[in-house]
């Protein structure tokens, strides 16, 4: 455990990296990934264009920090080096660390009551109770799924981000992409995005009308929400502490 902790050491970007693997842990945990696939990446230099992602199909629940792969967006050779990621992951991630440098971390996650949203369709999220409204003119609905996502597909669903005020994507036919400032900013968003779609696709099944709040009320209460203080933080720091007591290996 010495040698692991002291590689972890010489490694770069070392809180970086524990935050991402607890998150990974923690998503496993919600059963909210898909087998080995499904893939979070965070950018770590100025222009977001070189990154840390998770392996090649590898499970969420074993993902430790030290496994983490270092990407540049900009290098063609990627997909032939010994720890290459996998190639849909690369067309997805790499396009969006290459043209949207506000998305400092991406989460893209078929959880499932995110991905009967974008099955549905009109994906539009309604705003009908708090964890709702937070998404209210904060989501972009891709209506032109095409397939795995390769290179051109990564491409395509890259440009949908451009307005940084958007920070969720509902992928039409596909799941749900998250992005943000941080593993932890990012990470309470896909959580809350999530219970936000249970609530809705749950509300749907009564069969009753739905009880929508203004567009005033859901706007303010995201504006709320936004600027409430630290929670993305204390959230990831509380399932760090969790993962610690458990004596789990995440952070290695």
């Amino acid at each position: 455990m010495a040698n692991i902790i002291t590689q972890l050491t010489n490694l770069p970007y070392q809180q970086q990296r524990i935050d991402l693997a607890a998150a990974f842990r923690w998503t496993a945990r919600l059963n909210m990934h898909e087998a080995v696939a499904n893939h979070f990446s965070l950018a770590v230099n100025d222009d977001g264009t070189q990154f840390l992602m998770n392996p090649n199909q590898m499970h969420f629940s074993r993902i430790k920090a030290s496994d983490m792969l270092l990407i540049d967006a900009n290098d063609p050779e990627t997909l032939h080096g010994p720890n290459a990621p996998d190639p849909t992951a690369w067309g997805l991630h790499g396009a969006i660390h290459r043209h949207c440098p506000h998305a400092r971390c991406a989460m893209h996650v078929h959880s499932i009551h995110a991905t009967v949203l974008a099955s549905l369709a009109d994906s539009r999220l309604l705003p009908i109770d708090q964890n709702t409204a937070t998404f209210f003119n904060r989501y972009v609905i891709d209506e032109h799924y095409g397939g795995l996502a390769f290179e051109e597909e990564g491409e395509r669903c890259a440009e949908l981000f451009q307005d940084p005020n958007k920070k969720v994507m509902i992928m039409g036919n596909h799941g749900v992409m998250v992005i943000g400032d941080t593993v932890a900013d990012t990470f309470n968003r896909m959580y809350y995005f999530e219970r936000a779609a249970e609530t809705y696709i749950r509300a749907l099944q009564t069969g009753q009308p739905l009880r929508v709040l203004s567009d005033d009320i859901a706007e303010k209460t995201a504006r709320e929400l936004e600027e409430y203080p630290e929670q993305g933080d204390r959230h990831l720091a509380e399932l760090k502490a969790i993962l610690d007591e458990e004596g789990a290996a995440y952070a290695h």
